[in-house]
C-alpha cells in the first residue's frame, strides 16, 4: 500500500512536471517567429528620450535643422510645425489625463532620426526643449544613439549628414577659387567664390559683400538657365534651377559687412547656346546684382575630395 502511494505521487509529479513543460514550451512558441529569425539586440535599438504633455500647454522642441517628417503614436496627441519655423514643432495632448504611454518620432532633413516616450502630465517638467546638434557627441564611437542615416529623396544617394558636413567644410573654408564671375553696383559686391562637385550634386559658394552704410535686405536669390542671346532683355524661356540647401543663407546685411552662402543642387549641365544667370535682389531696394556662369565653368567645377570640420 506504502509502495503504491509512492508510485502514486511520482506519477502525479510526473504528470504535472511535463504540464509545465508543456506550458511553457506553447508559450515559448507562440512568442518566437515562424522560422529563422534574428533576435534583435540593445546595440540596435534607439533610446527614446522622455517627454510630457499637458492638454492646457504647449510644448515645443527646436531641433537643429529644419522637420521632414513626424509620426504620433497615438491619436492622444497633436503636432504640427510652428508658424514660419521649419525646425520648431508644438506638441499636445487632444485628451485630459490619458493614461497609456504612447511615442513621437522626427526626422530632420540632416539625416537625423528622433524618438520620444510620451506620458501626460498636469504640469509637464519641460515645455521649451532644444535638441543638440548629434553630429560628434563626444562618445567614443563618435555618433549618437538616438540618430540614424536617414536618406532623404531629393538628396538621393548622398546621405544628408555628409552633405551637410560638405557644406560647411566649404563655408569655413571661406576660400576664393573663382575670381572672375560677380558683380558689384551701388557699394555693393556679389561674388561667385567656387564651384564644387561630390557624387550627384553640386556646391556653389558666394559671397555678399555691403561696403556701404546702408543694410542690404536680401529679398529673393534666382538660378536661372537661359538663352545667352535673350539673357540680358527678356525673361522667356528660361528654367529655373531650385537650391536642395541653402547653408548661412542670409538675409540681412549690415553696412560694411559680408557674408557668404553655400548652395546644393542637383547635378546639371548647360548647353552651349545657354547659360546660368544669378540674380540677387534687394527688397524694397534698387541695388540688385547678378552675375553669368558658363557651361565651361560648371563643368570645371572642383571635385571634394578632403573635408576639414573643425
Amino acid at each position: 500500500m506504502k509502495e503504491l502511494i509512492i508510485k502514486g505521487s511520482l506519477t502525479l509529479i510526473c504528470t504535472l512536471v511535463m504540464g509545465v513543460i508543456g506550458a511553457n514550451a506553447q508559450e515559448a512558441s507562440s512568442s518566437h517567429y515562424e522560422g529563422i529569425t534574428k533576435t534583435l539586440t540593445f546595440d540596435r535599438m534607439i533610446p527614446p528620450h522622455g517627454l510630457e504633455v499637458t492638454y492646457d500647454k504647449t510644448v515645443h522642441i527646436i531641433f537643429p535643422t529644419s522637420i521632414s517628417y513626424v509620426d504620433l503614436g497615438s491619436p492622444n496627441l497633436i503636432a504640427g510645425k510652428a508658424d514660419g519655423a521649419e525646425n520648431v514643432i508644438r506638441v499636445k495632448a487632444t485628451v485630459k489625463n490619458f493614461n497609456a504611454e504612447t511615442n513621437l518620432s522626427v526626422i530632420t532633413e540632416d539625416g537625423s532620426f528622433y524618438t520620444f516616450n510620451v506620458k501626460y502630465a498636469d504640469e509637464p517638467l519641460m515645455l521649451n526643449i532644444e535638441m543638440k546638434d548629434f553630429i560628434h557627441d563626444g562618445s567614443a564611437v563618435n555618433r549618437p544613439n538616438n540618430a540614424m542615416e536617414i536618406y532623404l529623396k531629393e538628396l538621393g544617394s548622398e546621405p544628408p549628414k555628409l552633405v551637410r558636413m560638405i557644406i560647411q567644410s566649404i563655408h569655413r573654408g571661406n576660400k576664393r577659387d573663382i575670381r572672375d564671375i560677380g558683380c558689384k553696383r551701388f557699394g555693393v559686391q556679389y561674388l561667385l567664390k567656387g564651384i564644387y562637385t561630390h557624387n550627384n550634386l553640386l556646391y556653389f559658394h558666394t559671397e555678399i559683400k555691403n561696403e556701404s552704410n546702408v543694410p542690404f535686405d536680401v529679398d529673393f536669390i534666382t538660378f536661372k538657365i537661359v538663352d545667352k542671346k535673350i539673357a540680358k532683355r527678356t525673361a522667356i524661356q528660361e528654367q529655373v534651377i531650385l537650391p536642395l540647401r541653402a547653408y548661412n543663407y542670409a538675409t540681412v546685411i549690415a553696412g560694411k559687412k559680408t557674408e557668404s552662402t553655400v548652395f546644393t543642387m542637383d547635378k546639371f549641365t548647360i548647353l552651349q547656346n545657354k547659360e546660368l544667370v544669378v540674380e540677387l535682389n534687394e527688397k524694397e531696394g534698387g541695388r540688385h546684382q547678378s552675375f553669368v556662369i558658363k557651361s565651361s565653368d560648371l563643368i570645371d567645377a572642383k571635385i571634394i575630395n578632403e573635408l576639414k570640420i573643425k
